[in-house]
């Protein structure tokens, strides 16, 4: 029996155990939207806007460890799913896209809608596909969930022209893939695997430095079990968040620009650095010529193209993390001999007097501003028992989400990395809820950065999607403020949020829960308030406008060169405090206040 191409669209994503899609239609795609629409099989959730469509997919890739899928029309459609696949890429998350295109005979004729979707996607894609005959569709979407979700994970395009889809053919769906040239390592070589063991059982200072790949692959229980059988301090990059528990007595919780002291000072004067699904990025690394100067390098990775990449390796493993874990792991038993507690003593010991001299710290007066840490060390406080997924823009209030909540499992932590895209936690915690409708899922925000999608709010009242977002709101986009206060003699270019809604009365016009907290004696009880409604709520709390985000790494500098607070002349700044304004009242006094 012949199919037409929409129906072997469906019929493939049946077979891939799809069970939700984000989509937003257009004319190419109507014949994929009809058969769509006559199915019950597939959750199609109706996005506002493209981009949050694919946020929406990463979101649920990366709570659900499954590939994430968008569906999106021809030319601006494909446009403005651009940024989250380029985010997908980033950050290795499994993601379909697939884009409607004009009919093959039209392609490269400047038709109407039409862009061309292959080019566009080439740089911000792992693999991607232009369908020419409705024959090789089934085989090419087999081929896209594979390449998409093996290996180093990613997005895929798949390009659809209207003909296609529309055309028939007999469906075969193929049940394995051999694609020429793409053949990922997963076991990791035993020589080196054995080196490896060998540097881990005599270093006296080294540190397990943990990258998104641990949680992608699945290996958080072996990176619990390797640190606690070597007693290793663990360093997580922003990716690795929740793949080791943040409470565990061997946590030293976020490394990098932003991360804690001993967290940085650790990998610092460390000797011995174990890699571990991460890719050495700046953030993390600092002056890339005076990082870890004292250390040797093993780095475990399944991407032989992250190796040596940006800093020199000693003992380079090629590899599944879970996969060489285990073998690492087993090949320590007989190498360890009990003593690692005796030996690491006085690392410890350094560790915990860095930890003691600088840990994270605020002064939140019970009459005053509200700080922004404060929310978000009461929201962890309010809801870890609950286990949330916690989804976050891009700014300051991430950086501080990163420090102050502390997630105990993998595939609870959802932000935008490697791009640092605003508008991507609303979306992303979306997609993550339409996954699990029966958890708690919490998106943190910056009002600067809620605005770039709110939009969807639309779509999660629609879709009962019951997402909880909290808007950090200071009236600046924040950390393009701290960086001018610090920099740029506090002149406030263009990061000044001068017109700003008032998002209680913002949610309310979408059909959603408006709440407000203005005072620290407020706090508690609206929170608890948001977590009780089963509905998507926006939950505005004005903070302290000149809060700035401590420790940090300037740029271009090493990670053992901290700011750890404002400098005197900013401290007058701070002590003055201001929140941020409610819509409606008079700006000009709050920023000179």
């Amino acid at each position: 029996m012949k199919l037409t191409g929409a129906e072997i669209f469906l019929e493939s994503l049946k077979k891939e155990g799809v069970k939700t899609i984000f989509a937003l239609p257009g004319g190419v795609v109507l014949k994929i939207f009809d058969v769509l629409h006559q199915q019950k099989d597939i959750q199609v959730i109706l996005t506002r806007h493209e981009q949050g469509a694919g946020h929406m997919a990463e979101g649920y890739a990366k709570a659900t460890g499954k590939a994430g899928v968008a569906l999106v029309t021809s030319g601006p459609g494909m446009t403005n799913v651009i940024t989250a696949l380029a985010d997908a890429y980033m950050d290795s998350v499994p993601l379909v896209c697939f884009s409607g295109q004009v009919p093959t005979n039209l392609i490269g004729n400047d038709a109407f809608q039409e862009a061309d979707n292959i080019g566009l996607s080439r740089p911000c894609t792992k693999y991607n596909f232009l369908v020419k005959d409705v024959n090789d569709l089934a085989m090419t979407i087999k081929e896209a969930f594979y390449v998409a979700t093996t290996g180093r994970p990613g997005p895929v395009l798949v390009d659809i022209p209207k003909d296609v889809s529309m055309n028939k053919a007999e469906f075969k769906y193929p049940a394995s893939v051999s694609i020429r040239g793409y053949n990922p390592t997963y076991e990791g070589n035993k020589w080196q695997i054995k080196q490896a063991a060998e540097l881990i059982a005599k270093s006296r200072k080294p540190i397990l430095y943990i990258g998104g790949g641990v949680v992608f692959s699945g290996a958080s229980q072996e990176v619990i079990e390797l640190a606690e059988m070597c007693q290793l301090p663990v360093d997580m990059t922003l990716m690795a968040l929740g793949g080791f528990p943040g409470e565990h007595p061997l946590s030293m919780g976020m490394l990098g620009m932003h991360g804690t002291y001993w967290a940085n000072m650790a990998m610092h004067y460390s000797d011995l650095v174990i890699a571990v699904g991460a890719r050495f990025d700046d953030r993390v690394t600092g002056k890339v010529s005076e990082f870890c100067p004292h250390a040797k390098v093993i780095h475990i990775d399944i991407d032989p193209t992250s190796i040596r990449k940006n800093v020199n390796v000693d003992v380079p493993i090629v590899g599944d993390c879970k996969t060489v874990l285990r073998e690492l792991i087993q090949t320590l038993r007989a190498t360890v001999n009990g003593e690692q507690k005796a030996l690491r003593k006085p690392w410890w010991d350094q560790i915990n007097e860095w930890r003691q001299a600088h840990p994270l710290a605020y002064e939140q007066d019970p009459n005053g501003v509200i700080k922004p840490q404060h929310v978000i060390k009461r929201l962890y406080e309010l809801t870890k028992d609950r286990d949330p997924i916690v989804a976050t823009d891009v700014g300051q209030h991430q950086m501080w989400t990163a420090q102050y909540f502390k997630l105990a499992k993998p595939n609870r932590w959802l932000t935008s990395g490697g791009l640092g895209t605003m508008g991507f936690g609303f979306p992303a915690a979306m997609g993550a809820q339409a996954a699990f409708p029966d958890k708690l899922v919490l998106c943190i925000a910056g009002d600067g950065s809620v605005q770039m999608n709110t939009q969807e709010l639309a779509t999660a009242v629609v879709n009962k999607l019951p997402v909880k977002v909290i808007v950090i709101n200071n009236g600046f986009h924040g950390m393009v403020r701290q960086w001018q206060d610090l920099f740029y003699e506090s002149r406030y270019a263009s990061s000044y949020l001068d017109v700003y809604p008032d998002f209680v009365k913002l949610a309310e016009a979408y059909g959603a829960v408006g709440l407000r907290a203005t005072k620290v004696s407020e706090l508690d009880d609206v929170i608890r308030e948001a977590i009780a409604v089963n509905r998507p709520v926006f939950l505005d709390v004005p903070v302290h406008q000149y809060e700035n985000c401590y420790p940090m790494i300037p740029a271009g500098g090493s990670n053992h060169e901290m700011l750890l607070s404002d400098p005197p002349e900013l401290k007058e700044k701070q002590k003055a405090g201001a929140p941020a304004s409610v819509a409606g009242e008079d700006k000009d006094t709050i920023l000179t206040a």
